[in-house]
C-alpha cells in the first residue's frame, strides 16, 4: 500500500489527494524553488492533524505544513517530499469577543478577512502584511509576519496570546489563553511564533485585539532624492511623532508603478514617503497638519493629505501595488527583507545602487523606513534560465548580507529563513545560537519530520 492509500484509510479519502495537479499546486510558495510532495492532506480539524502527525512520527515520514502559500523564502516547500499538510480548510473565525478584546481563529483564516471582521465590531487587529488579502493567519504566525503598521503596533508575535499546537508525536499542546498578560512558565508562545513550522503545527490562535482608532490620516510626499525622504523620517521622529507607518520607495520602484498603473497615480520624483497616523480625530488632524508643514520645508515634488479610511486606503493602494508592479517588469523579483539600524537606511539604498552598477541588474528598494526594514529587490533577467545570472545574484547577495550584518543589521525582518536564506544562516548567527536551535528542534521533533531540509539541516 502506498503512502496516499495508507492516509486515506487513516483519515478518509475526501481529505487526501495525490493527483498531479494538486501535488504541483502544493510544491512551493512565492519563491522560485519547488518540490512536489508525495501526497497532500487537507486537514479539517485538530484531530486530523494529531492523527496525521502520530502516523508520520511512527513511520518517519516528512510533513511540511502550509497555509496560503504566500511566503517569500520557500519555507513551505516540501524539500524532502513526503506529506504537504494544508491548513486552508481550517478557516473558521471561532470567536470575536469585544469585552475580552480577543479573536480565536483557525490557521486558514485570511488575514484581511480577520481584519475586516474585527473592524466591523469596532476592534482592531494591527498587523498588516502587504499580502493580507491572500495570506493566512497561520502563515503569519509561522513567519512572525510584520507589515507597515509594525512601527507603532509591533508584529504578529505581539498579538498572539494563546496557541493550540500539535507536536511532532501527535500530542496537542495548549499554551497561553485569552488574557492579555501571562507569565506562567517559559514563553512557549514566542517559541512557536516564527518557527516556520519546524517545531509544531499550529491549529488554533488566540489574538489580542485593540480598540479601533476612530480617525486616520495619510500623507504622501515625493522628493528628488532618497536622502531627503530619509531625512524627513528622522525629523518626524525628532519632533516627537510616532506614526503608525512610515513607508519609503526608490526611483526604480516608482517607475515600475508608473508603467503598470499610470503616471497620473504615481507622483513625480525619485523617492516617495507615506506617513500614516491614527487615533482620536483632534489629535490626528493636529499631527497631520504639523507633519505636512514639516514635509513642506523639504521642497517636495508633490505633497498630499488624506483623511478617513476610504481616502487613506486609496493613497495606500499605490504602496500595496509595488510588488506586483515590479513583477510586471518581466524580471525575476528576488525580495530581501533586510533590516538595518535607522541611521543606515540611506547607506543601504546607496549600497544597493553600487551593487546594481557592479553586477549589472536593477535593484529596487522600498519598505518600512520607520523601523529600518527595507525590502531590497534584485530584479534579474533570465534568472530561471541562466546559471550565470543565478551565480551573479548569489555574489550580489553575499555582499549585501555581509554589509547589512557589518552595520549591525539582520538578514530577515519578517519573511524568515526558509530555503532562500539558508546559505547565509551560519553567517547571520553564532555557533552557540545555532547549537541552541538544534537542541530545541531535537527536543520537540527528534526524528526531524517537521518541515525538514530547511536552515537547521
Amino acid at each position: 500500500m502506498n503512502l496516499a492509500d495508507e492516509l486515506r484509510d487513516l483519515l478518509g479519502s475526501d481529505i487526501v489527494a495525490d493527483d498531479p495537479e494538486t501535488l504541483a499546486a502544493h510544491a512551493g510558495d512565492k519563491w522560485f524553488a519547488a518540490e512536489q510532495p508525495e501526497v497532500v492532506v487537507f486537514a479539517r480539524s485538530t484531530s486530523d492533524v494529531s492523527r496525521l502527525l502520530k502516523f508520520a512520527s511512527q513511520k518517519k515520514v516528512p510533513v511540511t505544513a502550509r497555509g496560503a502559500g504566500y511566503g517569500y523564502v520557500g519555507s513551505c516547500v516540501p524539500s524532502k517530499k513526503g506529506i504537504a499538510l494544508s491548513l486552508m480548510r481550517m478557516n473558521r473565525i471561532k470567536e470575536i469577543h469585544f469585552a475580552d478584546a480577543v479573536a480565536i481563529v483557525e490557521p486558514g483564516v485570511l488575514t484581511g478577512e480577520l481584519k475586516a471582521a474585527v473592524r466591523a465590531q469596532k476592534l482592531f487587529y494591527p498587523p498588516d502584511p502587504a499580502s493580507m488579502k491572500d495570506c493566512s493567519i497561520g502563515g503569519n504566525v509561522a513567519t512572525n509576519a510584520g507589515g507597515p503598521r509594525c512601527l507603532k503596533y509591533g508584529v504578529t508575535r505581539h498579538y498572539v496570546i494563546g496557541l493550540e499546537v500539535v507536536l511532532a508525536n501527535g500530542e496537542v499542546l495548549r499554551t497561553g489563553g485569552r488574557v492579555h498578560k501571562n507569565k506562567t512558565g517559559f514563553d512557549l508562545l514566542g517559541l512557536f511564533v516564527g518557527s516556520e513550522g519546524m517545531l509544531g503545527v499550529v491549529t488554533e490562535i488566540t489574538l489580542r485585539l485593540l480598540p479601533l482608532p476612530p480617525e486616520r490620516a495619510t500623507l504622501s510626499a515625493a522628493f528628488d532624492r532618497m536622502s531627503i525622504a530619509a531625512a524627513a523620517v528622522n525629523e518626524i521622529f525628532a519632533a516627537g511623532f510616532l506614526p503608525s507607518a512610515l513607508e519609503i520607495a526608490d526611483a526604480f520602484t516608482l517607475q515600475a508603478a508608473r508603467e503598470k498603473i499610470g503616471k497620473a497615480i504615481v507622483p513625480e520624483g525619485n523617492a516617495h514617503l507615506l506617513v500614516d497616523l491614527d487615533g482620536q480625530e483632534q489629535s490626528v488632524r493636529g499631527e497631520a497638519d504639523a507633519i505636512r508643514d514639516l514635509l513642506a520645508t523639504k521642497n517636495p515634488n508633490a505633497l498630499q493629505v488624506a483623511h478617513g479610511e476610504e481616502d487613506c486606503e486609496r493613497m495606500w493602494a499605490l504602496r500595496r501595488e509595488f510588488s506586483e508592479s515590479l513583477r510586471a517588469t518581466g524580471l525575476t523579483k528576488l525580495n530581501q527583507d533586510v533590516v538595518v539600524p535607522l541611521s543606515h537606511i540611506v547607506d543601504l539604498v546607496e549600497f544597493a545602487q553600487t551593487l546594481q552598477t557592479k553586477h549589472g541588474f536593477p535593484i529596487a528598494c522600498f519598505g518600512h523606513a520607520g523601523d529600518g526594514n527595507i525590502h531590497v529587490n534584485i530584479m534579474a533577467d533570465r534568472f530561471n534560465r541562466d546559471a550565470a545570472v543565478r551565480e551573479k545574484v548569489q555574489r550580489a547577495l553575499d555582499e549585501l548580507f555581509a554589509q547589512v550584518l557589518a552595520w549591525g543589521g539582520v538578514i530577515t525582518g519578517e519573511h524568515g529563513i526558509g530555503l532562500a536564506k539558508k546559505r547565509w544562516w551560519p553567517q547571520a548567527t553564532s555557533d552557540v545560537s545555532r547549537e541552541l536551535h538544534r537542541k530545541i528542534k531535537a527536543a520537540l521533533d527528534p526524528d526531524n519530520i517537521l518541515n525538514p531540509g530547511k536552515f537547521l539541516d
